[in-house]
């Protein structure tokens, strides 16, 4: 092990640790608004923050840079086409949820089509997270740090057990970290980490190109762009991992669900100080995406040149890293890894005992006539956590024994929740009538069909093209049990504000911006210019 590559890692952990407990150490966590929302007090800095680093995790720069490395630049187009998902949310939806003053995306269905709904999509967020959110990111964060620090053979352990003793070590301390500090630690460490993953973004490519040129950046610059340019692609075909074609069904479809109803994402937003800061830190996050190929994509590209063969092509980042930095930048670069894994593995525990103490325990608790103080639930709430993050940390380890790449299957998995969700948010959005039992019928045919796709039936359809035909038919399906059995009462808004809602002034000037930008990439990643 490299002592130097350590020492500058601890370093580094530290100062984040130190600035985040510093500026969160006020925080006495008396009631659940501060525990989950940070008494909604955060500024557009914060929120984007909070919203581009929990987005961005171990899974994302361990996932898309195997997929750069063993096939193109095609992985890049889940972070740019999240650009027009989030603007769309920033616009639409934003306004409507600080304006009924919810807590959780569920929420929002519990006023919709019942509570009965309600919980169910909180026990599907739940169940979500516990068998695929939190185990990937602790599972993508062992890979990286065996890769970085060489830990099996320093143990002298096999990669089976070195994988559980590390995902073990980063679970229990990324738990202890949610407990103590709660949402605005989570951000502040977050938005640290935001600037972080710039600086790291840019180091590690100028240090790979440098390597790859013996030396000279702008000849390991020229090696890149001339040799094995159908890596440069990100117009993926049929045989990659994201065909181009997928961009405009099923990719769409999952990013709007992702931030515009994945609880962990949203309560990101949830605790801005007001509309205007939330709008602002959603167009922070997203030009944090359209930058984040430098981190993401681009040392895959590289190693694409570097390595002409690996036995585990997911350590292909932390090998890079390893192999072209020296040991002090190293170490700040696997500082990065590590804050991306608990960043959003805190993000994830926060979120999951928000759903289950708002969603499920305290209704319980009032429909058996009893009122929980706050000191009650926020114990309880951290108990909960303790117990989901030792069931993440027993699943993780088993993420090891998938096909197909890690990242796919990250991405597959997450099909069985999300899309169906969105599909139930979205037509309850755009209809008054639908009832519950559509939403309870909808849910419940998407995710048997979709399951049955991907695990019995081989219809040699990309899941994400399966994932918006379903979408389609699940709308017709709760339509037409809207049809035949409409509610007596139309759906009406409550408006509960608790924040001020007067929107961002110039929004719809910055979107045009980062639109231009988000298609320019595509252009320049093609057949049409650097892939010829």
């Amino acid at each position: 092990m490299n002592w130097t590559i350590l020492t500058s890692f601890l370093f580094f952990t530290g100062v984040v640790g130190l600035l985040s407990w510093y500026k969160s150490r006020k925080n006495r966590f008396s009631t659940l608004n501060g525990f989950f929302f940070a008494d909604r007090s955060l500024g557009f800095l914060l929120v984007g923050g909070g919203l581009l680093f929990t987005n961005i995790n171990t899974a994302t720069i361990i996932g898309e840079n195997e997929l750069a490395y063993t096939h193109n630049m095609s992985v890049m187009a889940w972070g740019m086409t999240s650009v027009l998902a989030m603007l769309l949310v920033s616009e639409f939806l934003m306004p409507m949820y600080l304006k009924l003053g919810i807590s959780t995306t569920p929420d929002y269905l519990t006023a919709r089509y019942g509570a009965g709904i309600g919980k169910l999509v909180s026990c599907i967020f739940l169940v979500s997270y516990i068998i695929n959110l939190l185990p990937s990111v602790l599972y993508s964060g062992a890979v990286a740090f065996n890769g970085l620090f060489h830990f099996s053979d320093v143990w002298k352990t096999d990669h089976w057990t070195t994988i559980w003793i590390l995902i073990w070590i980063m679970g229990t301390i990324g738990c202890l970290y949610s407990l103590l500090g709660g949402l605005k630690a989570i951000s502040t460490s977050d938005t640290l980490l935001g600037f972080g993953i710039f600086a790291g973004g840019l180091l590690l490519p100028f240090l790979g190109l440098r390597y790859l040129g013996e030396g000279n950046m702008m000849q390991g610059l020229h090696i890149l762009l001339n040799n094995h340019r159908e890596h440069l692609n990100s117009i993926g075909t049929a045989a990659d991992p994201i065909p181009f074609s997928t961009l405009f069904t099923g990719m769409l479809l999952v990013n709007l669900y992702y931030w515009g109803t994945e609880q962990y994402i949203v309560q990101q937003v949830l605790a801005s100080r007001d509309l205007k800061s939330s709008q602002q830190g959603i167009a922070v996050a997203c030009l944090g995406k359209l930058i984040s190929p430098l981190l993401l994509n681009l040392p895959g590209l590289i190693a694409v040149h570097v390595f002409t063969h690996l036995d585990n092509t997911a350590e292909v980042f932390p090998k890079l890293d390893s192999l072209v930095s020296p040991p002090f930048i190293a170490g700040y670069i696997a500082a990065i890894v590590f804050g991306a894994a608990l960043t959003t593995f805190n993000a994830g525990l926060n979120s999951s005992s928000t759903l289950f103490i708002l969603n499920i325990y305290k209704p319980w608790t009032e429909k058996r006539g009893r009122t929980a103080s706050e000191k009650h639930l926020i114990r309880t709430a951290r108990l909960f956590e303790i117990m989901i993050c030792l069931l993440a940390m027993f699943i993780a380890p088993f993420i090891i024994f998938v096909k197909n790449g890690f990242y796919t299957y990250v991405q597959m998995v997450n099909g069985f929740f999300n899309v169906p969700i969105f599909t139930i948010m979205f037509i309850g959005l755009v209809t008054k009538r639908v009832p519950a039992k559509a939403a309870a019928t909808g849910l419940a045919f998407f995710i048997i069909t979709y399951a049955l796709t991907q695990t019995v039936f081989d219809l040699h359809i990309h899941f994400l093209h399966i994932l918006a035909i379903l979408f389609v038919i699940t709308c017709g399906l709760m339509l037409f049990i809207g049809k035949l059995f409409p509610m007596a009462e139309p759906y009406q808004l409550q408006i509960n504000t608790l924040v001020d809602i007067k929107p961002w002034k110039n929004r719809h000037i910055y979107s045009c911006i980062l639109l231009l930008i988000m298609v320019l990439m595509f252009i320049v990643f093609s057949p049409l210019v650097l892939a010829k």
